[in-house]
């Protein structure tokens, strides 16, 4: 029979709780004993597939876990299940496709554990958007030092070919240039993602050796944060060179 609303019991080792069905200890996200799926927990992204805090994971693993959870969770499993049973499915099914879409990609899964450790990568850009819009001023971004040269003389062949375009006027050369500095860019996007996994590689050692409370924390997590300021700017800049080429 089923117990009533039970006060969950905690195992703090192993995070598994008593079940809600038949009180056995080992239960998560389902229950060892009977198979019941449990009341979603609250969980962060990289504690709900049983992973650490790093940042190097073994995507096909987590790609197997995924399918493995999806197929234990599929609607057709509770459509004879109580309701509050297709409910909790319903909603660990959403925090598991919310998980595996985060943690499966490098950038969003790097964004998301700079929230964990307190820095809001979309707030802090929302923030400057509110000000510019209620300033009346441009959103201000903040130009990489290593492409200062880059981006005032992109910035000169966008505007000659926005009035080249007004007069109905084309220079084939100065398109040219504009395609190889787009492929320039896009190489800089690409070896950014590899810089950034450089210091995810300084993240990982550190939550190994359990230093996370240590100064290296805030300089590694301000490391990548600048790596991705980087390169959304150069995702930025690369948008507009598109929209000059009508691509």
């Amino acid at each position: 029979m089923e117990k009533n609303n039970p006060a969950f019991v905690i195992d703090e080792k192993t995070g598994s709780h008593q079940c809600w069905s038949c009180g056995d200890m080992r239960a998560t996200r389902f229950c060892s004993s009977c198979g019941k799926v449990q009341p979603p927990m609250p969980s962060d992204y990289f504690t709900f597939f049983g992973l650490p805090r790093k940042l190097n994971i073994d995507e096909s693993g987590l790609q197997r876990e995924f399918y493995a959870l999806s197929r234990k969770l599929h609607p057709d499993v509770y459509a004879q299940a109580s309701d509050r049973e297709q409910d909790w499915s319903l909603e660990t099914t959403s925090l598991l496709n919310d998980a595996f879409r985060t943690l499966k990609d490098p950038v969003a899964r790097t964004e998301y554990l700079l929230k964990l450790e307190g820095i809001n990568t979309e707030e802090q850009s929302k923030s400057a958007s509110d000000h510019a819009r209620a300033s009346g001023e441009a959103k201000k971004q903040i130009v990489p030092p290593d492409l200062l040269e880059e981006v005032f003389e992109l910035n000169m062949q966008l505007e000659e070919a926005r009035m080249n375009r007004k007069m109905g006027e084309e220079d084939a050369n100065l398109l040219r240039d504009l395609q190889n500095t787009k492929k320039t860019l896009e190489e800089k996007f690409q070896q950014l993602l590899d810089e950034l996994k450089q210091h995810w590689d300084v993240w990982d050692a550190l939550v190994t050796r359990g230093l996370i409370g240590s100064t290296d924390r805030s300089t590694v997590l301000g490391s990548m944060m600048d790596v991705l300021n980087r390169r959304t700017y150069i995702r930025n800049l690369v948008r507009d060179v598109n929209e000059v080429l009508d691509i």
